[in-house]
């Protein structure tokens, strides 16, 4: 998706002008991939830009940098408040937030301790990852040729930068055989995420989301669609998928910051009923949760000011 420029952006503890925001061509993560980021939404609230669940999103890109060893010159709060600085000076009512921690120039090689730490923080507006009308309309699925990499290969619960080669790959090979989106099986040929997005399947009356252990992001909006499922009375837990339960599923959604909530109407060009009945709710009481609409969840919107 194209991407639409903003006033400032954040860089290293202050905001400066978007198109000041450049790197030099041997900045060390550009040819390494040792960098990570996260992926935020602030959304238009009554009381102004609200970031959903921002404090969480920086907390786990804090522990992404601690997984790769990569020393975060900042703390957790002011983190926070760098983002909440950056999407009001935007002047946005809604917009995408991205935070990126990586080493920067002065050192090459693979010995990454030398290296100085660069922190940026950009926002824009950004629509649905997977389309606006994907909830209702649903997307088509491909199981990937390619296999999400281990836990002793890459760490999957980092949200690290060299990992979405990996994504990349699957996503555009997806897209080439004219579906909308991939899904990723682990080494033992179980269900671990899509590209982007987690993934929730719906079988016997009961949602499943792979885990952490299947290579999957332990991710925030999953952890808010499991917490917002169980409030609305479906059962649901972790577990391991086959692609065989993808292709017989009673419903099947998958969700992420980027994506949101997104139905799936075929997998490998099985049809799967879309959207289903715990899809649409889930869908529905997650659009005003991020809008601060739930009593119960509004401390998970974190107002801008």
């Amino acid at each position: 998706m194209p991407i639409t420029p903003t006033e400032k952006i954040w860089f290293n503890g202050e905001l400066i002008p978007w198109d000041h925001a450049k790197i030099h061509i041997l900045t060390h993560s550009l040819h390494y991939g040792m960098g990570v980021f996260e992926g935020i939404r602030a959304y238009e609230t009554e009381d102004g830009p609200g970031v959903f669940r921002l404090t969480d999103h920086m907390r786990r890109l804090q522990q992404s940098a601690q997984i790769m060893m990569m020393p975060l010159p900042y703390t957790v709060d002011e983190l926070v408040q760098a983002a909440k600085d950056t999407v009001r000076a935007t002047g946005l009512p809604s917009c995408y937030v991205r935070p990126i921690v990586y080493y920067g120039y002065g050192e090459m090689g693979l010995n990454t301790l030398p290296c100085e730490v660069d922190v940026a923080i950009a926002c824009w507006p950004w629509g649905a990852y997977l389309g606006d009308d994907a909830i209702t309309k649903g997307v088509t699925m491909k199981i990937s040729s390619w296999t999400r990499h281990d836990h002793n290969t890459m760490p999957p619960a980092a949200k690290t930068t060299g990992n979405y080669v990996n994504s990349s790959l699957a996503k555009v090979e997806a897209l080439k055989a004219g579906y909308d989106e991939a899904i990723l099986l682990n080494r033992h040929g179980f269900v671990s995420e899509c590209t982007g997005e987690n993934i929730f399947c719906a079988r016997h009356g009961k949602l499943i989301s792979p885990p952490l252990s299947a290579g999957a992001l332990e991710g925030i909006t999953q952890d808010t669609v499991m917490t917002i499922a169980r409030d609305l009375g479906f059962e649901v837990v972790l577990g391991d998928l086959s692609r065989s339960d993808l292709y017989i599923a009673e419903e099947l959604f998958v969700c992420g910051t980027a994506a949101e909530v997104s139905a799936v109407k075929a997998v490998d060009d099985r049809p799967i009923p879309c959207p289903g009945p715990m899809t649409t709710a889930i869908g529905e009481e997650y659009a005003r949760t991020v809008r601060g609409q739930v009593d119960r969840y509004k401390d998970w919107v974190e107002h801008v000011g």
